[in-house]
């Protein structure tokens, strides 16, 4: 466990102290059994000693890298879940939590001795474990995305997943030390940004606070060694200032016959830790280091003691907060208020009922009874934040928008602000009135076109503040534009912004895709029937419809040529009048880089339709009157050049001096100075660049640079280079099966 300064406070409730939990390295089955009893003295013990006898039997034989029975940890797990009031089926689901992914047995077998409940736990918890979203850092983030989802997905059958797996963590990082440094890191790391913030959500705070410690003790042991120490070294006086302030005020509320508990809670290391980054300061220059928490029996005597701290000391007015009247989402309550004690040091009191410190303290674990209760029950705002957030990442395809939007609901704080009628609603801090019309019905939000806060119009980028409020203007004219993605916080308004924005330059997209495609159809004076038949032809090519392949086609994904010639092959092209630019290409390659396969001295040329330099795969083919051609394999044009007995295998020969020429066409936003830039950039690798031309329309300007490299790797690099520069919207090299030719 992470140590705590042990500062004096009112005697603990035997189920939420820590240190009450016995140890589980070689408990036998009855003590167990007693255990699980003490703490949940409601459950199945009936169900849950079968459970115990499973687990054992099928982890038997199986050490952890600590030396300890594995089944140990199943046994820290489901005390985890007794101690948080879990029922029956959740506490077997812990003793079982790990048996289908480490032992021989399967979820069918599990269902047919516990029931399908216990089953879907297990199951959806073998699902989470099997991720690990810190792995890979080439793909971190799709592997952060589609492993949020799954979890997502599982928590949404039941909710109990996300608790085992919260137990299973703990004591995961309550071991750590057993394994090595790179995977005590890569855990912490994942448990600190996701598992942490997750528990946050849920509004299990205590979990939330160890896990973040734990993290801490691995991620930065320096400073967590640092704040263990000096924390320790001021106990005696944070023991004093909280004797100056419990004191008095239990006389006083005692005096108001007012039944009380009142507990000195320190700040959690990795918060103060935060605070003092946040606020740039030393430990000893931060004083709010304690909070005073005075639990009572109700809500009016919960504003009644806040009246008496605030007669015996003066309190900070912009550090109250009432979440009684204005709950967080994660179903947090409680009043905060800080006040400048009897030695002037700041003291943050936080005054609760026994029900709200229950839910503050565990959250939907506290709200969690499966029997009264279903998952998809609208009384509870864990349910109704995870619907939401199930509803908007079914239209996010992107990982990164995924993971941007999740994290703006996960991490960020919140604010209140009222609609015209006097209703509350919650937003994430720095949201917007966008944000605000979206949270009220999509088709506000989509039809947006002005707002007014507190009476005053204002933009539709202002944040909005806590009590502001919020009217919004909507006209049957407007639509989302790309503008509001950078001001809009929520996960939902961005999701929508993005699905719009995507069908309407879809629509765009189909009709410049037709008028290509088209055009190309009459130059080579064909006739093609938008039918059954055409969209088969062009499933065989990978695209699903017609409307797809119009929109590929504007988007470069695809060209009208490539399409066109899989459907009516064109007749091989009679010998023509080299160009210009082809005979600059000829001379600066000759027959030089090549070797044929059991052919000597023989003429080759490199094809002019795909340009392939050493590194490409390639083959030659044998061209009458000219000697063999080389082909890049992925040329486009090399379905058409399918006569096995005129194909021959070639390698790449090229001498230290040789060059090849290739043609690039680089696409970009039109601005001044961007053909330096980009000339800029080629000459800085020593590329020679033989010819160069330009066109802009609207805007957008296209360029075709014919310049000499040695190899894939420079011409790669050079076109990495490029996409670099500002205002590059794409760039790549010629008869690609993106550039029609």
């Amino acid at each position: 466990m992470v140590p705590e300064p042990s500062d004096a406070r009112a005697p603990a409730k035997a189920d939420s102290d820590k240190s009450a939990l016995p140890t589980t390295d070689s408990m036998p089955r009855e003590e167990f059994l007693s255990a699980v009893a003490l703490l949940a003295p409601t459950v199945d013990l009936d169900l849950v000693a079968r459970a115990h006898d499973f687990g054992l039997v099928a982890h038997e034989g199986q050490v952890r890298k600590s030396g300890e029975p594995y089944f140990s940890h199943a046994l820290a797990v489901a005390l985890s879940l007794a101690e948080w009031h879990q029922d029956s089926v959740t506490i077997g689901a812990g003793l079982i939590h790990d048996v289908v992914e480490d032992t021989i047995s399967t979820t069918d077998d599990i269902e047919r001795e516990f029931g399908e409940q216990m089953a879907t736990i297990v199951d959806g918890v073998t699902k989470i474990s099997a991720k690990v979203f810190f792995s890979n850092p080439d793909s971190q983030e799709v592997k952060q995305s589609e492993n949020f989802r799954k979890m997502l997905v599982a928590m949404a059958k039941d909710i109990r997943v996300i608790l085992v797996k919260f137990a299973d963590r703990r004591h995961n990082m309550q071991t750590l030390q057993h394994l090595d440094p790179a995977k005590q890191r890569r855990i912490a790391l994942e448990t600190r940004d996701i598992y942490a913030p997750l528990a946050h959500r849920l509004g299990m705070a205590k979990v939330k606070w160890e896990l973040e410690d734990l993290s801490m003790k691995y991620l930065e042991p320096e400073a967590y060694r640092m704040l263990a120490s000096r924390v320790a070294s001021r106990r005696t006086e944070r023991e004093a200032l909280l004797d100056s302030i419990r004191v008095p005020l239990e006389e006083r509320i005692r005096t108001a016959k007012i039944d009380v508990t009142i507990i000195g809670r320190p700040k959690h290391f990795y918060s103060i830790h935060k605070k003092m980054e946040r606020r740039n300061k030393q430990l000893e220059e931060i004083y709010d280091l304690l909070a005073i928490r005075v639990i009572t029996d109700t809500i009016e005597n919960c504003y009644h003691i806040l009246g008496i701290v605030h007669s015996l000391w003066k309190p900070l007015p912009d550090r109250f907060k009432d979440y009684i009247a204005t709950p967080k989402s994660n179903m947090y309550q409680s009043l905060h208020t800080t006040v400048s004690g009897p030695t002037g040091d700041l003291v943050e009191i936080q005054i609760r009922t026994e029900v709200m410190d229950q839910t503050a303290e565990e959250g939907i674990a506290a709200h969690w009874v499966y029997k009264e209760q279903s998952p998809e029950s609208d009384s509870d705002g864990q349910f109704r934040w995870l619907r939401q957030v199930m509803e908007w990442q079914r239209d996010l395809s992107d990982p990164h928008e995924f993971m941007e939007d999740l994290k703006i609901d996960l991490f960020q704080d919140e604010c209140f602000v009222f609609t015209p009628k006097g209703d509350l609603l919650r937003l994430p801090q720095g949201a917007t009135p966008v944000d605000f019309a979206f949270l009220v019905h999509t088709e506000v939000g989509l039809r947006c076109a002005g707002a007014k806060v507190n009476g005053r119009y204002v933009t539709l980028s202002t944040p909005l503040k806590n009590g502001d409020s919020v009217e919004i203007v909507t006209s049957n004219h407007q639509t989302p534009s790309r503008d509001w993605l950078s001001f809009a916080k929520t996960g939902k308004a961005r999701s929508k912004i993005r699905q719009v924005l995507r069908k309407k330059m879809r629509a765009e997209s189909i009709v410049l895709g037709r008028e290509i495609f088209e055009r190309e159809v009459r130059k080579r004076r064909l006739t093609i029937r938008y039918n059954r038949e055409f969209e088969e032809v062009l499933k065989g090519l990978g695209v699903e419809s017609v409307d797809d392949l119009f929109a590929d086609i504007a988007n470069g994904e695809v060209s009208p040529a490539y399409v066109l010639n899989r459907i009516a092959p064109p007749p091989a092209p009679p010998p023509r009048i080299p160009a210009v630019i082809d005979r600059i290409v000829d001379r600066a390659r000759g027959n030089m880089g090549i070797r044929v396969e059991g052919v000597d001295n023989v003429m080759t040329r490199l094809a002019e339709c795909c340009q392939p330099v050493p590194g490409d795969s390639v083959f030659g083919y044998i061209t009458r009157g000219r000697g063999i051609t080389i082909h890049r394999v992925d040329c486009p044009n090399s379905f058409s050049l399918d006569d096995s007995e005129r194909r021959i295998g070639v390698q790449w020969a090229p001498r230290d001096d040789e060059s090849f020429v290739v043609d690039v066409t680089v696409v970009a936003n039109d601005r001044s100075n961007l053909l330096h830039d980009l000339t800029s950039a080629i000459s800085n690798m020593d590329i020679n660049l033989r010819g160069t031309s330009a066109t802009s329309s609207d805007g957008c300007a296209e360029m075709h640079f014919v310049m000499e490299v040695a190899n894939l790797k420079q011409l790669n690099k050079m076109l990495k280079d490029l996409e670099r520069v500002k205002g590059i919207e794409k760039v790549y090299r010629r008869s690609s099966a993106l550039d029609g030719s």
